[in-house]
Order: structure tokens, then C-alpha cells, then sequence
């Protein structure tokens, strides 16, 4: 194992200092430098995992059982990577790489265009096809170099009670 220690020298960044731990450490090790750009590379996992979570509904999971909830985080996968792909297209199409795009917008462009696509056919689907990853491709991203944010939750929770009881037995003490 090898230890590398990374300056961070970003004005905003909290930390200045980082020990990062690799297994690659013989021939082809990376260097320092390279280490610490990619343990802030990170952050694009961050935001994925926040597009899969809260832009694909998945922050409230609703499966009752451990199976059913597995087969959920199966179907969000797979929306995620479809719309990804999606994004991909629409990017390479306009010269852009995928990480400029929206992730949110080419949600909502593709579920605004849902019922055209579901009734065309042949040329027209086609043409409405390209219409619809120009539309993706115009929604996006800022240029955020270095972008930091403050560590708090934005959405409050919900004010309702928590279920501590069956649900049978809820329904009854409501009557």
C-alpha cells in the first residue's frame, strides 16, 4: 500500500492537507499530482449519485421487502444508464462531451417528447428522434471549475409522525 500525501492548495477548499491510500505503487504508480486530481474527480461520482438518488426519485425507496427493493435500485440503474447513453448521443452529436449536458434537462426533455415518440413511426420517429437530442444537448451545464458548497441540507423533513406501530394498528386507532 502506498501513502500519498496531496496539498490542496484551492482557495474555498476546507482541507489542505489529504492522505491518500493506493494499492499502485510499482511500475506504472502515478503520481503524486495525478493521485489528488483523482480523488477530486470524485466529485463527478458525487453527482451522480445525487442525479440517481433525488433527480430519478430514488431518495424515498418503496419496496417493502429486501427483494423488492433490490429489483427498485435495479430499475433506477438501468433508467440512469439508458438516460446517460442518451445524454452520450445528444453530446457526441452537438461536439459536446456528456458532462456539459443536464442530467435533469435531458430527463425532462425526453419525458416532454414521451408521447410523440410513443406515436410515431418509421421517418417521423427518426426525425423526432434527432429533435429530441438536439433538445438534450441545448440544456447545459455551467462551466463550475472548483466549485465548493456549504454542508447543509436544503430540504427539511416531512412533519408528519413516524409509524412506529402495524399499519393495522394505526388504522384502527385513527377509527
Amino acid at each position: 500500500m502506498r501513502l500519498c500525501r496531496v496539498r490542496v492548495a484551492q482557495a474555498g477548499f476546507r482541507t489542505r492537507r489529504l492522505v491518500v491510500a493506493t494499492t499502485r505503487w510499482r511500475g506504472d504508480a502515478p503520481s503524486v499530482e495525478e493521485i489528488g486530481d483523482l480523488y477530486r474527480a470524485r466529485w463527478n461520482a458525487e453527482l451522480d449519485l445525487r442525479s440517481l438518488k433525488v433527480t430519478l426519485g430514488m431518495d424515498v425507496l418503496r419496496g417493502q421487502s429486501p427483494e423488492m427493493v433490490q429489483k427498485e435500485l435495479w430499475a433506477h440503474a438501468l433508467g440512469y444508464n439508458l438516460m446517460r447513453c442518451v445524454m452520450a448521443r445528444a453530446a457526441a452529436g452537438q461536439g459536446l462531451l456528456p458532462r456539459q449536458i443536464s442530467f435533469q434537462g435531458a430527463v425532462q426533455t425526453v419525458l416532454a417528447f414521451a408521447e410523440a415518440l410513443r406515436a410515431a413511426a418509421g421517418q417521423e420517429l427518426s426525425r423526432l428522434g434527432a429533435e429530441v437530442l438536439r433538445a438534450i444537448a441545448r440544456h447545459r451545464v455551467g462551466d463550475r471549475p472548483d466549485r465548493y458548497e456549504p454542508r447543509a441540507r436544503k430540504r427539511r423533513p416531512k412533519h408528519y409522525p413516524h409509524l412506529n406501530v402495524p399499519r393495522d394498528q394505526a388504522r384502527e386507532a385513527m377509527l
